[in-house]
């Protein structure tokens, strides 16, 4: 049996993230908000991480696998890496085996950090906590026998981004990827077997349970419980879904850095190269007084789901409307052109006619949204286009050298609160 791992970081504190019901390595590090909190982690220590077996990059088991055999593939990943005693940082289904892991070998555990898990999922008479599950369980095991890989697993994990077609066709990827659908019923019939209640009393490092008020795989109830039977456990709860790295994980961190190091530090930003584009719609106020208020929103609905859909076709992230406009960012220049392009003649067919400007830079990455001079670079440029245009800095245009884009020279301008000249181009034929 082969287990994937990885190590990140370095530093004398150890941390071994036993991941939940689903885990694929690489899926995780092409998810800019899931690459960015794991790279915190490592800020940390020394970041140790894998894929259970059965899933991601592991070995596929020929049959159920008990919590023991999942710890001896803990003991196995700690081995290879040289690491004597950890952090388990256990992940929703991970939590159980991680504690049941601290009380097996406390000599190897200085401290366990729990989010979004349970000590049982399944009720029982003396845990009614478990009744809010079964749905959530059946709901699974459906999806396992005969809907897997589509992506109706968000409804559950992430409800709060079920309506996001980009999100969707994300779980859907993650679903195909990370494990098969016989696979997923073998874990499915394990968890609801797993019950490590009775462990609780014994476990004598500290803990941290971390518990999202809006997750429906593993609802409150559940964190609490943990918290109130764990001799040590300290107790944090926060608005959210039950995947790790989506809602304010700033606050989640600083819990998690305070209750390791007992001290909390401001986050550094994360910074990145990408290229920006802002869109608007020209003379907005005078088409929505002529249309009427009901036409116009229904127009505005109408070009955001278009907008949406082309930034999706380009392969970009759409980080927000702007009111008249969208603020995407991509990982080429030729995309967020083409893109510029699809969405400006989306809009014509509406009888609505835009600007637009693209700007690449460096940007800052925020939980839900971005930030950085480069963002307003961007904005500015788009400001300055003319009706239909799309203007772009003079990087964007050196960048796309040769890839079918014509441009026209706008001159040079001053950008509002920006230092500098920057000569401006207009994209003429895409």
């Amino acid at each position: 049996m082969y287990i994937a791992y990885q190590v990140i970081g370095d530093g004398e504190l150890d941390i071994v993230v036993v991941p939940g019901l689903i885990s694929h390595l690489d899926l995780w590090w092409g998810e800019p908000t899931a690459a960015r909190f794991f790279r915190r982690l490592a800020s940390l220590g020394r970041l140790i991480m894998f894929d259970k077996r059965d899933t991601g990059l592991s070995d596929r088991a020929s049959s159920d696998a008990s919590l023991e055999q999942r710890m001896d593939d803990v003991q196995a990943v700690m081995r290879a890496c040289g690491s004597e005693k950890a952090v388990l940082f256990g992940y929703s289904e991970g939590g159980p085996m991680s504690i049941l892991f601290a009380a097996t070998y406390p000599e190897r555990v200085t401290s366990l950090i729990l989010v979004g898990s349970a000590a049982r999922w399944s009720f029982a008479p003396d845990f009614a906590c478990g009744w809010q599950s079964n749905d959530m369980l059946s709901a699974l095991d459906e999806l396992a026998a005969s809907r897997w890989g589509q992506g109706e697993s968000i409804e559950w994990y992430a409800p709060s981004l079920a309506d996001v077609p980009r999100a969707r066709q994300a779980f859907a990827h993650w679903e195909r990827l990370a494990v098969t659908p016989s696979a997923l019923q073998r874990m499915l019939r394990m968890i609801r077997a797993i019950d490590v209640c009775s462990v609780l009393a014994a476990i004598g490092v500290p803990a941290l349970v971390i518990q999202r008020q809006g997750d429906r795989v593993t609802p409150q109830c559940q964190g609490r419980y943990l918290a109130d039977h764990l001799p040590r456990a300290r107790y944090f709860e926060q608005p959210g879904d039950h995947v790790l790295w989506l809602g304010d994980t700033d606050a989640m961190f600083a819990e998690i850095e305070e209750f390791l190091t007992g001290a909390h530090h401001p986050p550094d930003p994360d910074r990145v190269l990408a290229t920006v584009l802002f869109t608007d719609i020209v003379d907005s106020t005078m088409t929505a007084s002529s249309v009427g208020d009901r036409r116009w929103l229904s127009l505005l609905d109408a070009h955001y789901a278009a907008a949406r859909h082309d930034v999706e076709a380009h392969s970009g992230r759409l980080i927000k409307s702007t009111g008249d406009g969208i603020l995407a960012t991509f990982d080429g220049p030729g995309r967020a052109i083409r893109c510029a392009a699809a969405v400006r003649d989306a809009a014509a067919k509406l009888g609505i006619e835009i600007r637009a400007g693209v700007h690449i830079g460096e940007i800052e990455l925020l939980a839900d949204d971005i930030a950085g001079i480069s963002v307003h670079i961007a904005a500015r440029v788009a400001a300055l286009a003319g009706p239909a245009e799309i203007l772009v800095t003079r990087t964007v245009k050196d960048l796309v050298v040769g890839s079918g884009i014509s441009f026209a020279d706008r001159g040079t301008h001053s950008l509002k609160g920006i230092p500098d000249e920057w000569p401006l181009f207009a994209a003429t034929e895409v």
